[in-house]
């Protein structure tokens, strides 16, 4: 079986940290996006499950189909619109605006035009966006020193030396250490992990002008825009080729089918797919599908075991978590600007795309790489307007 002949330590590490920085970063926008529901602790645990049970099969059927580390996750900035538009809408009619946006996706997906429009997006541009979307977590990880710098040095100094004489398990090292003296200092909060299976919940969705309107438009908008778009663009600027249209619309299937026990927005990974793609996963780019695979297979783990898996995740200290992200995204990054001001006649753009996404801005409740990507093609279209330039920027390869 080649999944077992490509299998290495190294993208089970990788897999496992990709699961620990996405969890931990966002699963409590999740469960507030619940309760602005007035949702019941069994129908947040649904959520959680469906959640949990959606991103791992897919994440692991779309790596296996494609051998490409794909990817999906829950739609964070989605959460964050849904808890300021849950006000007088039931339980029932969010349930109907779910399965919308799902099915706007799944259209979206499977039509092509999703995959045109993406297909245009020259590297540069993409990889100035990329860079941008990692650059404060390598940020962070070195801010966390503020707060805990014995913790987070010793992780670095780890991860330094295990560049140096293992450059495979640098990261293996660096979380063996961190996760060492969290326990030694008393940082791991280990007493709140019960073991519990989590109980789908179904709700009898319901449609409603309101719903459709302030909930699913919203929602399939704020997916698409700040995370799929960066979830392709991810995988493109990493080098991996892959058909875009079936990963959207199978993403838009598995909400359908979840949306009735809380999986509210599934989508293509950016930030956490990012790990799965880079060295720290494995040396041979053909072999880092597994990391995305071993991530699956624990994100079924959380939707089997709710709560349970999730107060694991939760119980390591916040330094550690930041300082494990930033260590693991640094070649990315560099690769990722590498690639953006690599060409002469696009470095500005690119650069362009790059500070207008590290900058944090969110409009209209989309995220800054959406922003940063309008900002490099706006600046292309200025700078390069002529017909016979745009051609040869956008032209396919091939």
């Amino acid at each position: 079986m080649r999944l077992l002949d490509d299998f290495s330590a190294s993208a089970l590490i990788a897999g496992f940290v990709t699961v620990l920085v996405g969890f931990t970063s966002s699963a409590v926008i999740v469960f507030q996006a619940a309760r602005s529901f007035q949702a019941s602790p069994a129908e947040i645990a649904s959520w959680m499950c469906a959640l949990g049970v959606g991103m791992g099969l897919t994440s692991i059927v779309l790596s296996l189909r494609f051998r490409v580390p794909v990817l999906t996750a829950w739609s964070t900035p989605g959460a964050a619109m849904l808890i300021t538009s849950a006000a007088g809408v039931s339980m029932a009619e969010a349930t109907g605006a779910f399965l919308v946006s799902a099915a706007l996706i799944t259209l979206s997906g499977f039509s092509g035009i999703f995959e045109k429009m993406i297909g245009r997006i020259p590297i540069p541009i993409a990889s100035g966006m990329l860079a941008g979307v990692l650059l404060r977590f390598g940020l962070e990880a070195f801010a966390a020193m503020h707060s805990q710098f014995e913790l987070v040095f010793s992780m670095f100094c780890a991860y330094l030396l295990g560049r140096r004489l293992l450059p495979r398990y640098a990261i293996i090292v660096s979380l063996l250490v961190g996760v060492f003296l969290a326990a030694w200092h008393g940082l791991l909060r280990l007493d709140e992990v019960h073991l519990a299976l989590a109980t789908p919940v179904f709700t009898l969705p319901t449609l409603s002008w309101p719903a459709l309107i302030g909930v699913a438009l919203p929602l399939y908008v704020v997916t698409m825009a700040s995370q799929n778009v960066p979830g392709v663009t991810v995988i493109r600027a990493a080098g991996f080729q892959v058909p875009v249209s079936p990963l959207i619309g199978w993403t838009g299937v598995a909400n359908l089918l979840l949306a009735p026990f809380g999986g509210y927005a599934l989508n293509l990974a950016a930030i956490t797919a990012a790990i799965c793609m880079g060295r720290e996963a494995h040396e041979d780019p053909a072999r880092r599908y597994v990391a995305a695979v071993a991530a699956g297979g624990i994100y079924l783990l959380i939707g089997i075991f709710g709560a349970t898996v999730g107060a694991l995740f939760l119980a390591f200290p916040k330094e550690l978590v930041l300082a494990i992200a930033g260590f693991a995204l640094l070649g990315t990054i560099g690769a990722g600007l590498a690639a953006a001001v690599g060409q002469e006649a696009e470095r500005e753009p690119a650069l362009l795309t790059f500070l207008v996404t590290a900058s944090g801005v969110s409009l209209a409740g989309i995220g800054s790489a959406f922003w940063g990507l309008l900002a490099g093609l706006a600046a292309l279209l200025v700078l390069r307007a002529t017909p016979a330039a745009w051609r040869r920027l956008f032209r396919r390869p091939g």
